[in-house]
């Protein structure tokens, strides 16, 4: 008996066969990347690479799926890659312990993966993954700001150019503007307004300026709905 029965009795054999024959490239491994490597992996993607540069914190363990006590300060990158070996010991990964880069964005998206995920909660490294994707022309799909928000029955997939009420998406519009791209990015955000008190600024490490509080469960349905669009892009595709 396959741990994939179920799975195929829902897409049958041929829509297995696309979802195991399928890339994905995940970047980011926080709340909402964690969920959504797991979710690609256990539905039988059986090639994947993880980015990640970062360790776990005790800050992690309301929202992330692999943070716990015992894994505060190990590489998110390696926890998560024992996590979706221990699911599917034949899947080919390849585990990256990196910030990225503008350059490295531009070398690691490459026409070899089926989609992009890009989950990664900072604004210039996400910037320079959706350059590099539409440049290359690789599909990519984008988790917006999950923090800040309370109801997951608003989350919403559109063409990052519709989104509205998210913070995260508009700085991201305008600067893509600036690289001539207004479109054709599809992207997972909430349309429920951002509670404006939960903002806390920071030294700006990493990237990061600024988050919002987060509730436990909204990471992990923006991973969920990520997962979802590219699990049933690969099964309909010709």
């Amino acid at each position: 008996m396959s741990w994939l029965e179920r799975t195929e009795l829902l897409v049958q054999q041929e829509g297995l066969e696309k979802i195991k024959k399928a890339n994905i490239l995940i970047v980011g491994l926080g709340g909402v990347g964690s969920f959504a490597a797991e979710f690609i992996a256990r539905a039988g993607v059986q090639k994947m690479t993880i980015v990640d540069g970062d360790v776990f914190d005790k800050t992690n363990i309301n929202r992330q799926l692999p943070a716990l006590n015992s894994t505060i300060g190990k590489s998110k990158a390696k926890i998560v890659a024992e996590r979706l070996k221990d699911i599917n010991p034949d899947i080919e990964l390849t585990v990256l312990e990196e910030f990225l880069s503008p350059e490295r964005a531009f070398e690691i998206v490459d026409s070899k993966y089926n989609y992009v995920m890009d989950c990664i909660d900072s604004i210039t490294p996400k910037l320079n993954l959706m350059i590099a994707a539409k440049r290359k022309k690789v599909k990519l799909i984008s988790s917006m700001g999950a923090g800040g928000k309370l109801d997951a029955s608003k989350i919403k997939i559109k063409d990052i150019g519709k989104t509205k009420h998210c913070t995260m998406a508009r700085v991201l519009r305008k600067r893509l503007k600036e690289h001539n791209i207004d479109k054709g990015i599809r992207a997972v955000y909430s349309e429920e307004m951002q509670k404006s008190n939960s903002l806390k600024l920071t030294d700006g490490a990493n990237y990061k300026k600024s988050f919002y509080g987060t509730i436990s469960y909204m990471p992990a349905a923006f991973g969920l709905q990520a997962a979802s669009y590219v699990i049933n892009k690969l099964i309909t595709k010709k």
